[in-house]
């Protein structure tokens, strides 16, 4: 995969889930106690008690696909370009971004998921994540 060796992960494994919103909002309950959807979640297995046993498996994300949709139809984009901008966020996630720890690492994040949705769909004008 081609955002994986961007990142300096060329033998790691992760897995994507596509779901509907139902889907998303009971998984979101079940690991984030939030009884809503979202858009992307990201399970990352280099945290926890089994996170040495196999250090190639970055882990998972999870993208609601009906909210996918939804958002593209409110910004006027492409759903397939949504789809990848989720992506590459839960993917950076996994790999160690987090935007939440503050405007820094937001803009970090930032910076490096519009880098990887641009290489992948070949756009200089696409965005990241916060800017669609």
């Amino acid at each position: 995969m081609r955002i994986l060796s961007a990142l300096g992960y060329p033998e790691a494994e992760l897995s994507l889930l596509f779901v509907d919103d139902e889907a998303m909002r009971e998984i979101n309950l079940e690991y984030r106690n939030v009884d809503k959807s979202t858009n992307v979640l990201a399970f990352a297995m280099h945290e926890g008690e089994f996170s040495e046993i196999n250090p190639d498996l970055l882990g998972d994300v999870v993208i609601s696909t009906e909210t996918a949709l939804k958002e593209a139809r409110e910004w006027e984009m492409n759903p397939d370009i949504r789809i990848t901008q989720l992506m590459v966020h839960g993917i950076l996630h996994l790999v160690g971004f987090d935007h939440e720890k503050g405007p820094d690492a937001e803009a970090e994040m930032e910076k490096k998921s519009t880098e990887l949705v641009r290489m992948l769909e070949n756009n200089d004008q696409l965005a990241g994540w916060l800017d669609p």
